[in-house]
């Protein structure tokens, strides 16, 4: 018996060990994309490359915010990304909370087609999508980066499993009280799946925020580019500071540093809920 724990105790420590390197691998390139923002480009290029700056350069932030209009892009993608995530959100949460409470007819089949529609990549059909916005009169407005993206068969289909998990004495007990099918579903389900639903939001902001392509076809003008195109943008500049396109990969990273911190509780639980039966 004392081996089994001493060998379970040698386990969990090189688990932990490997788990800790392993986040040090992967928050270096956050690191160091944050400390070559306070850099000159001469700083940067230098080699053997300073971990730390030998003088912090505010330089590459004031271009960026005095010559770009950094802020507008930062507006904009927390406009395009906060709303579309939480409509997006309400959606699923009410098309998840249908296909599991609500019985009706072909309801299998319907789902079936929801989740198929996971499986067709968004590129495929981005040229009707695009015609249809047009012909809507869309194009360089928030509408056409925010609509498209709000029905997604991903979210249907992940908290379906958090609304088919609560058990349905719960709903006709409700129901027997006089509750409407929206009060039982706005202020009992949703409490329940909360987990879910921050999941969900941090994954749908985070693919929002990230999103290029479609931003790009629907963004004409400079003030109605979102941070991902104006960073990229600064890369099609002819301008030798790497420090200002450094800095403004830096602020479209940070946000989703904050986000998941914010939310992290909700993403943890959302993430695993199911692995532990209590």
């Amino acid at each position: 018996m004392f081996k089994k724990i001493k060998k379970m105790e040698t386990y969990d420590l090189v688990t932990n060990i490997l788990v800790f390197i392993l986040a040090i691998l992967f928050v270096l390139p956050l690191f160091w994309l944050m400390i070559n923002t306070f850099k000159t480009s001469t700083q940067i290029y230098q080699m053997p490359p300073s971990i730390l700056p030998e003088k912090w350069y505010m330089g590459n932030l004031q271009e960026l915010f005095a010559g770009q209009p950094a802020g507008r892009w930062i507006f904009n993608s927390f406009i395009v990304s906060s709303v579309t995530s939480l409509l997006s959100v309400l959606i699923s949460a009410l098309a998840a909370y249908g296909f599991s409470k609500i019985p009706f007819k072909g309801r299998t089949v319907l789902f079936l087609i929801v989740i198929a529609s996971i499986m067709v990549p968004k590129e495929t059909f981005i040229v009707p999508l695009f015609d249809i916005v047009k012909s809507f009169g869309w194009i360089d407005t928030y509408q056409a980066m925010i609509v498209p993206n709000l029905a997604t068969g991903f979210g249907t289909f992940m908290l379906y499993s958090y609304f088919k998990a609560i058990p349905e004495s719960i709903r006709e007990s409700a129901k027997i009280d006089g509750a409407k099918e929206w009060t039982i579903f706005s202020s009992l389900m949703l409490p329940i799946v909360k987990p879910g639903l921050g999941a969900l939001f941090i994954l749908n902001f985070v693919s929002v925020w990230n999103d290029y392509l479609w931003q790009l076809l629907m963004a004409r003008s400079k003030e109605m580019q979102t941070l991902t195109i104006g960073v990229a943008s600064l890369q099609q500049d002819i301008n030798p500071n790497i420090g200002l396109r450094v800095a403004g990969a830096a602020i479209a990273a940070m946000p989703m540093v904050i986000i998941f911190f914010l939310f992290q509780k909700y993403f943890v639980r959302g993430a695993t809920a199911g692995a532990v039966k209590e």
